[in-house]
This record gives C-alpha cells, structure tokens and sequence, in this order.
C-alpha cells in the first residue's frame, strides 16, 4: 500500500454483532488471529463470549475493501467490567502501521463509547510499552502491571 492510500485515512463502520454480515465476521476474527495469535504469538480463545454483546468497531484497508484494516471492540458496562465501557482487541494490520491509524482507531472508539455511554468511564488492558498512547487520549493507570498471555498489561481508566 501506498503512503497517499494510507493517508485517505480510515472509514469506520460500527455494528453490534447481530448486524454483521458472515464476511464482515470472518474479517474481523482473521485480523484478530492474524494480530494476536500469530504475529504476537499468543495463544488464547479469542472468541470469549464477548463479542456478542459488543459493538465491533473497523475499517477496512484503503487498497482492499474487503479486510480489516483497523479494528476495536467497545463492551458496554457491565459485560467486562462491573462500571466501565470496556475498548479492548485494539489492533492496526502491518500495512497501515505508522500511518495514524492507531491513533485515529482510539480517538473513534472513545468518540463512539462516549457518545453511547456518555455516564461512563472508558476502561482498557493496555500492553504496557503503549500506555504513552493511550495517555494521549486520557487514560490514566489504574492498577498494577500484570503479563497476559506472555505480554505485560496495564490496565487504564478514561474518565467521563
């Protein structure tokens, strides 16, 4: 992909579970495998019950319309955490890293929390070596480090 394809920058599509097509699914856990399982090498149930009950946030890559480029899940609260809209499976594919579109996933999963749950704090599991990045859009610590799946976490509080 081409630095000016990159820069036409994201296209966000937001839907809850039961509203994406079979396609729209299979894209999304392929980017997810293809992210977590196999470039970061951990091994885990991605597919953890969650996703039904979350509103799965993306874009597709700017050359290919048909794979997730960019991707988030936003839980409302009381799915993961007892109070908090929970952003987590946050991920950018190879071809636009280092374009901005991580940073312009996050500014649009905290617009989309907040528009949703405006009367809650967002909550994450950060890997700890991007907790600067999320602190650009008003994460704080909240707890102490602990190592998921082989990869040290942070987790961090947005407040309303």
């Amino acid at each position: 992909m081409s630095a000016v394809e990159a820069k036409r920058g994201p296209r966000w599509n937001l839907r809850a579970f039961a509203e994406l097509s079979s396609d729209e699914l299979y894209e999304i856990l392929a980017a997810r495998a293809e992210v977590f399982v196999v470039e970061q090498r951990c091994a885990y149930l991605d597919i953890d019950q969650l996703d039904r009950a979350a509103l799965h946030l993306w874009s597709p890559l700017p050359d290919d319309a048909a794979r997730v480029g960019a991707y988030a899940r936003l839980l409302p609260p009381g799915s993961r955490y007892a109070s908090e809209v929970a952003i987590g499976r946050v991920l950018t594919r190879g071809a636009v890293r280092g374009t901005g579109w991580g940073r312009a996933l996050i500014a649009e999963a905290v617009r989309q929390a907040s528009l949703r749950w405006p009367a809650h704090d967002q909550k994450l599991g950060a890997q700890s070596h991007l907790q600067h990045l999320y602190a650009e859009f008003g994460f704080a610590v909240c707890g102490p480090e602990f190592v998921e799946d082989g990869i040290p976490h942070i987790e961090m509080r947005r407040a309303r």
